[in-house]
């Protein structure tokens, strides 16, 4: 299945310089993408599981020197390794810190050394680094779950992607059929999310959502849980667990700016902050600051105790939801799919600045304020077809934005000075 990164991976292979990292979560694809990439792009490949391969890993205990340890792995794997032509992968180097501090000495190495990297929870493991990390050593690439353009891609949309594209550049409706086509896709990305399992489920499937197996993302939370236990000690771990648990209740709330009550009556934010900052780290959760003002640069002028949370993939939160894929697609559960829309845009936002803002005035609050060619642009996020909000029309009288937008199941359109955006178009906005 295409995925973008690999556009990323093609601009790091042409003008190389340093080691790759890439940053996800588990099962977002990070060896998939990367053991493609190092089989399509070069004539040989060295894969090496630092977390399965004990023998491997225990080199970078006795040397952190590049020939050194590259000769090692030689007699070991029974390979040669020539720099000219051979990429090295080391997949789940996050069990060994000295494997990442030696990417420092490949660098600077004069042999052209080709490495790339990857492994479960290693944004957690950069934040807690004992010793000091490689920085300006690495090149460092972050893969998120599919978005709605790669989920098209793998449903062989080609066309309608064009088509969409088109259209929001020219501001045009869609052909009524083309649109319901549109939403309905929107809607089974909604149940689905984009675990690449999920996604790849459903096409094995013949894209019948009824036949789709759920008990996947149920396995992937388990797996999140299991990792929140696994690599902290066990009081911090179940603090992750709670608040992972609560976001769906969060979101809920009619003001669901995040508060640590939610997690626990008795919580406060001195005992849960390390716990957040290490699902932040982890990318299983996304934040979305209040930012005290809309102007630039937005990041200056954050709250620090005002934020909302969201899960880094929609299909995660329905499935924590216990919500049934039927409630979605039949439209059967208004209030809680604003929670999941809302959820969905942050998914589709945040991969493209790493940060997300939300904005309020007097007693009105604007869902999102992004900056598209210098300017400040709000954003207004509805579920359905009704767009009428007092919010973006009081945003509008007050600051007079260059234009604003507003996303919901309504075509395409440009009327009043503000763009109208269909759900499934969202991937669009650069």
């Amino acid at each position: 299945m295409y995925r973008k990164i690999e556009e990323e991976l093609i601009k790091w292979q042409n003008d190389y310089k340093m080691p790759l990292m890439l940053i996800g979560a588990r099962q977002t694809g990070k060896t998939y993408i990367l053991e493609d990439f190092c089989k399509k792009y070069y004539e040989n490949y060295v894969y090496i599981n630092l977390e399965k391969e004990e023998n491997i890993s225990n080199i970078f205990l006795e040397t952190i020197d590049p020939d050194t340890i590259i000769e090692k792995i030689e007699i070991i794997k029974n390979v040669n390794i020539n720099p000219e032509d051979t990429i090295i992968f080391f997949d789940e180097i996050q069990v060994s810190e000295r494997a990442i501090n030696s990417l420092k000495y490949f660098c600077e190495s004069p042999k052209p050394y080709k490495i790339v990297c990857a492994g479960s929870l290693l944004g957690v493991k950069i934040n807690r680094f004992k010793s000091s990390f490689p920085v300006g050593k690495v090149t460092i690439k972050y893969l998120y779950p599919m978005d709605f353009e790669e989920y098209l891609y793998a449903l062989g949309e080609e066309k309608l992607i064009k088509e969409i594209k088109s259209h929001y550049e020219s501001n045009e409706a869609l052909m009524s059929p083309i649109h319901e086509k549109a939403l309905d896709l929107y809607k089974k990305y909604l149940v689905l999310g984009g675990m690449p399992a999920m996604i790849r489920n459903f096409l094995d499937n013949d894209c019948n959502i009824a036949h789709v197996n759920f008990d996947l993302q149920e396995q992937i939370i388990t797996s999140y849980l299991a990792d929140m236990n696994k690599y902290t000690e066990n009081s911090e771990g179940i603090k992750n667990t709670q608040i992972y648990n609560a976001i769906p209740k969060e979101l809920a709330r009619v003001n669901n700016t995040f508060k640590y009550s939610i997690v626990d009556k008795d919580a406060r934010k001195i005992r849960y902050e390390s716990s957040l900052d290490w699902l932040l780290a982890s990318s299983l959760v996304l934040k979305c600051d209040l930012t005290l003002k809309n102007t630039s640069p937005l990041k200056a002028f954050v709250s620090k105790d005002k934020f909302k949370l969201y899960l880094s993939d929609i299909g995660l939160l329905r499935s924590l939801s216990n919500l049934d894929y039927k409630e979605i697609i039949l439209d059967q559960n208004e209030m809680y799919k604003g929670v999941l829309t809302e959820n969905y845009i942050a998914c589709e936002l945040y991969p493209k600045n790493k940060e997300l803002y939300y904005y309020n005035f007097d007693k009105y609050e604007i869902d999102f304020l992004i900056k598209m060619d210098g300017d400040i642009i709000p954003v207004e996020v509805k579920s359905g077809r009704r767009t009428n909000s007092k919010s973006l029309n009081e945003y509008i009288k007050k600051y007079n934005p260059k234009y604003s937008i507003r996303i919901s199941s309504k075509n395409f359109g440009f009327e009043n000075n503000i763009k109208s955006v269909p759900l499934y178009a969202v991937f669009c906005l650069k």
